[in-house]
């Protein structure tokens, strides 16, 4: 496999983030490793040039970053390798516009438990609030469930029809958080479910939930726990900036899994393999995504540009211009831009995400 890095698929050392709620232990089981458990650790940044916002608090500046292996066994971050020549790894378009970042955040996610309801910034907000050039506009890929749980799996998404800032906000100022949850609908979920979670909208991962969740690049979180403030001016300022930052846009329930329950769009079949349009340009030109199932030799389609990949099941080979690679369920890769005559060999299911306006 000789030629630059940018020149080869690059794979990514597996990881779990530390971020203080429970869950984690479907991404061991997904992985394949023994004695999987739930832990503080219930999210895996794959391919991430972004970091933790809090990761002072774990007194790790690097937390989130994403690392790769070199072809002698080395481990570096890959910020630093595409830091090196951005228009080869991420693309010429792409890197005029975004430098070195890649502009988009991948992640797996495993909740043992409900996560608290929040929303997060559109990109005006983010920018003027948040001092942020990113909003948090998000998506969920459904790929596992829990069933120890004692309940069904469920997500928290999008406002109920008829409520408004006036009562939601009572409902914040008592603190009365199930008050808050009931304004927003309870949506059941089974695998292959994909949503689609605009910026502003409240929202909340249920417990048993094991996701693939691909967002814009920042962690910008803003929760509905009121805290307690001493002084009167900082309260009502900071329950400013969280009121402010949901859209107050409700819809039936009907409405609601139109506008956020996603259905694939196939994309290209043949006999070796589909790829499939899970979230693309028709819900936000931030980022897309695409599942590719193969039964053979597929060519794999060139964006001019990286992409992010997660091996869902199965177990095949990578194969381009100068080289090949194993790779099985639970491999996390980085496409480089530069990587030629790409395709898919075996019997394999696999999701790839890409940067904003690909798809």
């Amino acid at each position: 496999m000789a030629g630059p890095l940018y020149a080869r698929p690059m794979r990514l050392v597996q990881n779990r983030v530390f971020r203080g709620y429970p869950g984690g232990r479907e991404i061991d089981r997904f992985r394949g490793l023994p004695s999987p458990q739930d832990d503080k650790r219930p999210e895996a940044w794959v391919g991430s040039t972004t970091r933790v916002n809090s990761r002072a608090l774990f007194q790790d500046s690097n937390l989130g970053l994403a690392k790769v292996y070199l072809p002698d066994g080395g481990r570096v971050y890959l910020k630093d390798v595409i830091e090196k020549n951005p228009p080869a790894f991420l693309g010429e378009v792409h890197s005029q516009k975004y430098g070195s970042n890649t502009g988009v955040l991948v992640k797996l996610l495993d909740a043992q438990k409900q996560l608290g309801l929040q929303t997060h910034p559109d990109r005006e907000y983010a920018r003027r609030v948040f001092d942020s050039d990113f909003g948090k506009t998000e998506s969920w890929y459904v790929i596992g469930t829990r069933k120890d749980q004692g309940e069904e799996p469920y997500v928290l998404l999008g406002f109920k029809e008829g409520i408004s800032r006036e009562e939601f906000q009572e409902y914040y100022e008592q603190g009365d958080i199930a008050a808050m949850e009931n304004c927003c609908h309870r949506i059941p979920v089974s695998v292959g479910d994909m949503f689609f979670v605009d910026a502003g909208v409240p929202h909340a991962i249920g417990p048993g939930c094991f996701v693939v969740e691909v967002q814009e690049p920042s962690d910008i979180t803003v929760g509905v726990r009121k805290r307690d403030f001493a002084d009167k001016e900082e309260e009502r300022q900071y329950t400013e900036k969280v009121m402010g930052c949901f859209h107050y846009n409700g819809r039936s329930y009907e409405e609601n899994l139109k506008a956020y329950r996603i259905e694939p769009v196939v994309l290209r079949e043949n006999p070796a393999g589909t790829e499939m349009l899970l979230l693309g340009s028709r819900q936000t030109t931030y980022f897309s995504i695409t599942r590719i199932d193969v039964r053979g030799d597929f060519e794999a389609r060139d964006t001019k540009t990286f992409s992010i990949v997660i091996v869902l099941e199965g177990k095949g080979k990578l194969i381009w211009k100068d080289g090949e690679m194993d790779i099985r369920k639970g491999d996390e890769l980085f496409l480089p831009a530069s990587v030629e005559g790409l395709r898919w060999m075996g019997d394999l299911a696999a999701v790839r995400c890409y940067p904003p306006d690909v798809l």
